[in-house]
This record gives structure tokens, C-alpha cells and sequence, in this order.
């Protein structure tokens, strides 16, 4: 591949592009064309890139970090309806402060942001919120952290439920779904507060259901930024911040 790419500008763009928008890191580039990180680094840092010019508009935001490892990563502001990425940045950790950095520069660069999709990160709601932005919470994101704590085949049927139910989302409204989630906890609500021995614990208890309880309490707690698409029909804000890929 390396040997074909004979001029030193074409490699350069072909690193930058890869680099930028095929979120490919220092070190992965590096494997790919049998270089030094270093190598790649001084290639793309030296690259005078002009991408095109796109006029500041109101525009819908999908916004997502992508890590690599632990301590690398990558956050993207982008514009599903231009299929832009309108900015971007290195960071070795997700803090609400890095998306306030981002929504500052758009901002001032004369973007109008009329919605944003993320990921559910604490505290990164709260940074668009106090614009007046509308919020939704990533359907993607959401049904991974029910997963994670339901798996994909919950062996009780309060969770198999509660599963189906998330499922749901996707097609369903808003007052459906927080009526269906009211009336699975009213059924439920003496399950998850059984609870066990826990002579380790200073309480001396716990609650048995801790993990379906934990799933609960996440869709719960979301709940009013799951379905901010529908009460803003006119915006078009996806339900998902995989139009990131």
C-alpha cells in the first residue's frame, strides 16, 4: 500500500484523511504502514490541510468519544444532516468541560445548534441544556447499558420484561413508553426490593436484584431525554449517535 502511494503529498493527504475522519490513530497508522509513530505524527502535523468551507447554519449535533485503550480517544461533533464533522479533538479523558470546549468554538464560529444526540455521559446533558439546546439520549447507548446489566437473555421475568420493554423504544411514544415503564415497576416493585444477607456490608444487607434494578434505574433517570426527538418533529434529531460511523 505504502509503496504504491509514490508522491510525498498524496501520503500525506491519505494519512491526514485516515487520521481525521476514518479515526485512525498514530499508532494503528504506524502498523499499517510499517513506520515509526513518530514517523506518522511529523507527517500529519506537518500537513497543511485546508478542508472546505462550510457556512455556519442551525444544525443538529450527533456527539460521541471514541477510545483507544485508556488513555487515548477522540470526541466528534458532527452534523448528521451535512454528514460533516464540524469538530474534533484528542483528549485522554471524557469530561463535561471537553464537550463545553467544543460547543464553545461552533458557537462562536456562528453555528445555531437546534438539538444534540449523546451518549448519556454524566454531566454532558447539562452543558447543552443551559443553551436551551433540546438533549437526546443515544437509543443505542441506552439499550447497551440495559444489556450490560440484563445480558441479552435474562433469566428472571422481571428482567426478560424489562428487556422487552427497552426493545420497544425505538417504535414507541413517549407517554406509551413511561406508561409501560410505570406499570412494569408497579408489577415488579416487591421483587426488586427483596433483599439478602450481607454480613460484609455495614448494613448487613443488600438488595438480591441489584443488577435489575440498576437497569431500571438508568431508563428511569433518562427517561425525559429518550424520546426529545419526537416533542421537536421540525429539528429531525436522529435517536442515535451511530451516525457517527
Amino acid at each position: 500500500m505504502f509503496q504504491a502511494l509514490r508522491k510525498p503529498g498524496r501520503l500525506t493527504q491519505r494519512l491526514v484523511n485516515e487520521y481525521v475522519w476514518g479515526r485512525q490513530t498514530a499508532p494503528q497508522l504506524a502498523e499499517t504502514y510499517q513506520k515509526s509513530e513518530r514517523w506518522i505524527r511529523k507527517h500529519i502535523e506537518k500537513a497543511h490541510f485546508v478542508l472546505p468551507s462550510i457556512p455556519p447554519q442551525p444544525v443538529v449535533l450527533a456527539v460521541d468519544m471514541t477510545f483507544w485503550g485508556r488513555s487515548y480517544g477522540v470526541i466528534v461533533f458532527r452534523s448528521p444532516l451535512l454528514k460533516k464533522n464540524l469538530w474534533w479533538k484528542e483528549s485522554f479523558q471524557e469530561t463535561p468541560w471537553l464537550y463545553a470546549e467544543g460547543l464553545a468554538k461552533l458557537r462562536a464560529d456562528g453555528w445555531m445548534i437546534t438539538g444534540v444526540v449523546i451518549d448519556g455521559k454524566r454531566g454532558v446533558a447539562h452543558v447543552f441544556e443551559r443553551y436551551g439546546i433540546p438533549v437526546q439520549y443515544c437509543h443505542f447507548h441506552q439499550m447497551k447499558t440495559v444489556t450490560k446489566y440484563l445480558t441479552r437473555r435474562p433469566q428472571t421475568p422481571a428482567a426478560q420484561k424489562l428487556r422487552a420493554l427497552m426493545l420497544t423504544l425505538p417504535h414507541t411514544t413517549e407517554e406509551q413508553f413511561r406508561t409501560d415503564l410505570a406499570l412494569w415497576h408497579t408489577q415488579y416493585q416487591a421483587f426488586l426490593n427483596e433483599k439478602s444477607p450481607a454480613p460484609h456490608k455495614k448494613r448487613g444487607w443488600e438488595y438480591t436484584h441489584r443488577r435489575v434494578r440498576a437497569a431500571y434505574r438508568s431508563l428511569k433517570t433518562n427517561l425525559f431525554r429518550l424520546l426529545t426527538y419526537q416533542r421537536y418533529p421540525d429539528f429531525n434529531i436522529p435517536n442515535t449517535t451511530n451516525t457517527l460511523d
